[in-house]
């Protein structure tokens, strides 16, 4: 069902958020391409309608706009780079959606496709346009058709919601970008309030359909102003393009040599001399420690390109979400912020979708995913258990396990319990010397064996959980030194981390992905095997 329809209930939607009017499409692109870049690629509609006030409501569009239908289409450039644009137009009748304007779109998005280039929506709607029915509203499926058809040939779709973005714009091709950005305060929603409040005889709080609140659950991506949105598509498109054209999906390239040989499978970097295996009781104190790099700084420090996206939380939750140039390769990179004891960052269940979304867009865009494990714990609450926490680790798993691109996971400092293994599964796992893996807080394992707490020490010591004696029994790949301590040298200890992660990801990268997800799927067989 589509509610947010037409003229009237996109300008419901625009007055509820206060966020006043928004740019025309021309405005909009003006302020994201090159300029001079912009070519459009619009023809003019079909036959007009049959019923005389529809035809002179679209008269009256076309005059107050200067366009004759409610989407603009073309290609430009953004920072030198093409980038195909379809740009929804608000004061063309709500910027709704008929069948002329679908065929628009979805003559646009196939065009992208053809041409090979990255495709940026920006869709302002209040929905399907009511004055032509049910025709138009399926033509939200044709829309859908080609933009997936597009992501499937493992091309960029990229969307930034405006304000309002309704309906089964909303519902379909609207949130369909493998990143969706939004703008500052933009009401984006299934419903339209006015409709809400007939429907159900009470008002739509008013932050349920906020870009914001969104982004606090992890549908958003990022919240951005409009004049700041042509620097992060820049940013975005920098870093794609440093990959090259993904294959489509279902599709396999082995790397050749020049004269179109495949490449040998590339020998194993040698392992550092082992060193002293620390103590593993230090080693849990140690990554408590609460001026210890944690993921953001371990990005900030060794990515040459770097897009922070949004996560559930917000800079408060448990999750960073990026995409980053890591190693002189593009990636996307999930990560555990590490908790302190002034604040507690529990990793829930929305972290855990946003996870599970975010590898998927690694697998639709063709880019390693990285997992960063670094959390006391998943959380524990009558909470957690209604949002199906454990079904949402054991959905991690499956994912990850099954991911066609490569993962590589960085097992930072504390990995405990099933917050810690959902990220885990991987092609290959790098350690630092102090981080550890253990299936519950020391503490908390003493509390089952012992009951009490005070047995901690010793259980974190018999029980092998740190960084050297998890390498030893093929738990870990390689383990990064700490000098003496990750916290006493941040800056080097993240060099070092970062160069281990761009060897990684080169070894990974290199090797056909038959061979590679063989190797994963034996890999994960021999797990826990001392024998």
């Amino acid at each position: 069902m589509n509610t947010g329809a037409g003229a009237g209930a996109g300008t419901e939607a625009r007055s509820a958020t206060g966020a006043g009017t928004p740019l025309t499409a021309r405005q909009l692109i003006g302020l994201l391409v090159d300029p001079g870049s912009f070519q459009g690629w619009d023809e003019p509609p079909a036959d007009p309608p049959a019923d005389p006030g529809y035809r002179a409501s679209l008269h009256r569009a076309r005059e107050r706009t200067g366009l004759d239908e409610a989407v603009l289409t073309g290609a430009g450039l953004v920072g030198g780079r093409p980038v195909a644009l379809v740009a929804s137009e608000f004061g063309f009748l709500g910027g709704s959606i008929g069948v002329a304007t679908a065929e628009r779109i979805t003559r646009a998005v196939e065009r992208a496709t053809a041409e090979r280039l990255p495709l940026l929506a920006l869709p302002v709607s209040g929905g399907t346009r009511m004055q032509e029915g049910s025709a138009a509203f399926l033509c939200m499926l044709r829309i859908t058709a080609a933009v997936q058809a597009h992501r499937a040939a493992g091309l960029p779709y990229l969307t930034y919601l405006r304000n309002p973005t309704m309906g089964g714009v909303f519902a379909s091709w609207g949130t369909l970008g493998q990143l969706v950005f939004a703008e500052p305060g933009a009401r984006l929603g299934f419903l339209g309030p006015r409709v809400y409040e007939e429907l159900r005889g009470v008002e739509l709080p008013p932050d349920v359909q906020r870009a914001e609140t969104l982004a606090g659950r992890g549908l958003v991506d990022a919240v951005v102003p409009p004049q700041e949105l042509r620097e992060l598509v820049r940013r975005t498109l920098a870093i794609l393009a440093t990959a090259g054209p993904a294959a489509p999906a279902g599709t396999t390239a082995e790397p050749t040599d020049t004269a179109g040989r495949p490449e040998p499978e590339p020998e194993p970097a040698p392992e550092a001399a082992p060193t002293e295996r620390p103590d593993a009781w230090d080693s849990v104190h140690r990554t408590r420690r609460p001026d210890r790099p944690g993921t953001r700084e371990l990005l900030r420090r060794t990515a040459e390109e770097l897009v922070l996206l949004d996560a559930p939380g917000g800079r408060d939750g448990a999750l960073v979400r990026a995409l980053a140039v890591l190693g002189g390769r593009p990636v996307l990179v999930v990560g555990q912020q590490r908790q302190t004891p002034e604040h507690e960052r529990p990793f829930t269940a929305a972290d855990l979708r946003a996870v599970r979304r975010t590898a998927r867009v690694a697998e639709q865009l063709g880019l390693p995913l990285v997992t960063v494990v670094d959390t006391a714990g998943a959380e524990l609450s009558a909470q957690a258990e209604l949002d199906g926490i454990a079904v949402e680790i054991a959905h991690c798993l499956t994912t990850l396990l099954a991911l066609r691109t490569p993962v590589l996971a960085v097992l930072l400092g504390q990995g405990s319990g099933g917050g810690a293994l959902a990220l885990l599964p991987a092609d290959r796992v790098i350690a630092a010397g102090h981080a550890w893996l253990a299936p519950l807080p020391p503490e908390g394992a003493s509390a089952i064996v012992h009951r009490d707490g005070g047995h901690a020490a010793e259980l974190a010591r018999t029980q092998g959980i740190g960084a050297r004696h998890l390498a030893e029994v093929g738990l870990v790949d390689e383990v990064v030194e700490e000098r003496p301590d990750a916290a006493d040298e941040p800056a080097a200890f993240c060099a070092r981390l970062g160069l281990a992660v761009g060897t990684a990801l080169d070894g990974l990268a290199t090797r056909p992905e038959p061979d590679r997800l063989a190797a994963r799927a034996l890999r994960h067989r021999r797990l826990g095997d001392l024998r």
